[in-house]
């Protein structure tokens, strides 16, 4: 891709405590450039480092060595905004107050804030909801309320911890579709962790592949789709040819963390 460099990761490494004066190296070293308004979809197995990696680049997390860099407008919109697996929601407001937080936060005036998070609440199928606590939904409910008040504020990186984990396989896919259609309208520089291979080549400019932990970069597919993109792409042979490649790369990744045992990142 022909793009500027909107994250720069160099060298970053994550190590934490383990137990009496051990130490667990959890992620790295990881070396990765995306692109200006590239989607990038990182797989990998569970406890290889891939939520690590996002909240690094979110600032939620410092990482141990290394340098990681995400280069920022200026203007007034917001920089970043992260979907968590967990969801993040707060169990006291509303679904509505929920989706205006953000915006709230940044200053918006009441009616907009209002107008913005009812475009999201109705696009992602919650606006019968707006009233009702989180308590009340689903875990698919909860977490698209969790996805709404990310796109709501309209941020210039998104990062996505498995967004889709929770809903059924049906809706996944209309989530899939509506996501892609979201992103091709309002192209944004997203990174994208995910278990899914066939989610991946759906959404993604590229798919990056982290080994077991410690999670390193070991391969990546370029995702030859042209934009936009449709749901029909999924019956291409193409398609199920670089799944193959992907599942490939991973496979030896996903035995040697069974065989350790390891569980989430």
């Amino acid at each position: 891709m022909e793009t500027s460099a909107r994250i720069s990761i160099r060298g970053a490494t994550r190590t934490f405590a383990g137990s009496g004066r051990s130490v667990v190296h959890a992620m790295g070293p990881v070396d990765l450039t995306i692109g200006d308004d590239e989607f990038l979809c990182v797989v990998g197995p569970s406890g290889c480092g891939k939520s690590t990696l996002l909240k690094i680049v979110a600032g939620l997390l410092a990482p141990s060595r290394g340098e990681v860099s995400v280069g920022v407008s200026g203007s007034s919109r917001i920089p970043i905004a992260m979907v968590f697996q967990d969801y993040g929601i707060y169990p006291w407001k509303t679904v509505r107050a929920n989706v205006e937080l953000g915006l709230r936060l940044s200053g918006r005036a009441k009616a907009e804030r209002r107008a913005v998070a009812d475009d999201w609440l109705t696009r992602l199928g919650l606006v019968d909801f707006a009233d009702a606590y989180p308590n009340t939904l689903s875990g698919g409910m909860r977490q698209r309320v969790s996805i709404a008040r990310a796109l709501a504020l309209d941020p210039e990186v998104l990062l996505m911890d498995e967004p889709f984990a929770a809903l059924d396989a049906q809706l996944r896919e209309v989530m899939q579709d509506e996501l892609l259609q979201i992103w091709q309208a309002r192209r944004r520089t997203v990174v994208f962790v995910t278990h899914s291979l066939e989610e991946a080549l759906l959404l993604g400019d590229r798919v990056v592949v982290m080994s077991a932990r410690p999670g390193r970069i070991i391969s990546e597919v370029a995702v030859p789709f042209e934009r936009p993109r449709a749901s029909s792409v999924r019956n291409d042979p193409l398609f199920a040819k670089l799944r193959g490649e992907l599942w490939t790369s991973l496979h030896s990744e996903v035995v040697a963390q069974f065989a350790t045992g390891e569980g989430k990142d």
